[in-house]
């Protein structure tokens, strides 16, 4: 799933980042309530983990303006306040879930994937394909021309982000913080190995190559004509 994490609390924000990606997940980050706001209205998420206390806007402002406009991806409020009235409110307000910290990285998964399976008006695909390439997001498999791709969960978080953004161009940068840390060096060469192996899986065996380096950018994948 693509997760966005809304927590002001570096250590914090971390931790879950980094379980979650372990989890197979794709995770973007925020640090404060106005950008975190701004992301979760540009782009579209299946989840939203929200910290409860932001600078700027605060946790609770966010989810009834997200509710105010509509926007029903579930979200998983992040709390060091304890009190009953306080859980109340945020979920009457629209929240899914609600956690309080501290917390055990193992009950936020399970939470996480409990919202996962949740019947949801979205209209959020569980497939994604592009020419003769399948993803099933729920099984986490691929296929080519009906022939099974065995992938390392990052090279499948890879590929889903390509696969998502399909015809446009995805920085480096952009792969970065979607599939790794903020903490990575940007001129690091992670990005191309990883992408070297996962080329070598998707379009060795294939013709018609789909994905495409864009020098001194990134990549995109396409069907050329």
């Amino acid at each position: 799933m693509q997760i966005l994490l809304v927590e002001d609390d570096e250590r914090v924000a971390a931790y879950v980042a980094k379980g979650l990606r372990e989890e197979g997940h794709i995770v973007s980050r925020c640090g404060d309530g106005r950008s975190g706001l701004i992301q979760a209205t540009t782009e579209d998420y299946d989840l939203i983990v929200l910290d409860r206390m932001l600078p700027g806007v605060d946790g609770m402002t966010i989810l009834q303006t997200l509710r105010t406009i509509g926007n029903t991806t579930p979200i998983l409020m992040l709390t060091a306040l304890s009190d009953v009235e306080e859980r109340v409110r945020g979920l009457r307000s629209g929240a899914d879930d609600y956690l309080s910290k501290p917390f055990a990285f193992s009950e936020l998964a399970a939470r996480v994937d409990a919202l996962a399976r949740r019947p949801s008006a979205a209209t959020e695909p569980s497939q994604l394909s592009i020419a003769d390439l399948e993803i099933d997001l729920l099984g986490r498999m691929v296929k080519r021309a009906e022939k099974r791709i065995d992938l390392t969960p990052r090279e499948f978080r890879l590929l889903e982000v390509l696969v998502r953004n399909a015809n446009r161009v995805v920085t480096r940068s952009m792969l970065l913080e979607k599939v790794w840390d903020y903490s990575f060096d940007p001129q690091t060469n992670i990005v191309d190995q990883f992408m070297s192996k996962l080329r070598q899986k998707i379009d060795r065996e294939f013709s018609s190559p789909l994905i495409h380096t864009v020098r001194g950018t990134g990549y995109v994948i396409r069907v050329d004509q």
